[in-house]
């Protein structure tokens, strides 16, 4: 976060509350597992392996769904250019669309294409192979949030710790207004975060634009 400008910042932190919409969407859906938290689902994995093996069959299969979505993005990312994080977000706006489509289908369909999207959208902001930030996971952030408030005790410098804290609470935000409005919107919910994801790739796309002519 500390090397991303203004603009940049705002960009992550509106991705890290779509990714905790999405997530929260997931979690319902599934009764339990996750569309962008891999770990957890590595560890609903793991544990499914020892007792439940339909656990571990659905889990395994939202980790598949969330690396085919980080190659989808970043290859969808490469070919587009400059234009790679309006590209993407359409990207992800289309998978949102298609799970809304599918949601009276059997739940994984939903969830692999959220969790297909959530991988994609963390290649929003990949360089040369390298994603600097998560966007859809925040064990990272948190981290270096711990690290912030032990440097104010021991002196030492560990900037950023208020912009991971905002993603933070931008994933959080977004989980709890995912997690109040799908039990009373279902479907419309997630069409509500594919037109959210399509209105971030215009802004973004605008903003390009406008610092290409200044």
């Amino acid at each position: 976060m500390i090397r991303f400008d203004r603009h940049m910042r705002s960009l992550a932190i509106t991705l890290a509350f779509l990714a905790g919409y999405v997530d929260a969407l997931g979690f319902l859906t599934t009764s339990g597992f996750f569309v962008s938290f891999m770990s957890g689902n590595s560890t609903r994995l793991a544990v499914g392996i020892a007792g439940a093996r339909s656990d571990a069959m659905a889990a395994g299969i939202l980790i598949l769904c969330f690396v085919a979505g980080v190659c989808a993005g970043a290859i969808v990312g490469a070919a587009a250019g400059r234009r790679q994080s309006a590209a993407i977000l359409l990207l992800v706006a289309a998978m949102l669309a298609a799970a809304a489509l599918l949601i009276r289908h059997p739940p994984l369909w939903t969830a692999g294409l959220l969790a297909l999207a959530m991988g994609a959208e963390n290649t929003i902001f990949e360089r040369e192979g390298q994603a600097p930030l998560g966007l859809t996971y925040m064990t990272g952030s948190l981290v270096r949030i711990g690290l912030g408030l032990a440097g104010i005790v021991t002196g030492r410098r560990h900037p950023g710790r208020g912009g991971y804290a905002l993603l933070w609470l931008g994933l959080v935000a977004g989980a709890v207004t995912g997690a109040s409005l799908f039990p009373l919107l279902r479907q419309d919910a997630m069409w509500m975060g594919s037109g959210a994801a399509l209105l971030l790739a215009f802004l973004t796309e605008l903003a390009r634009r406008a610092q290409q002519n200044a």
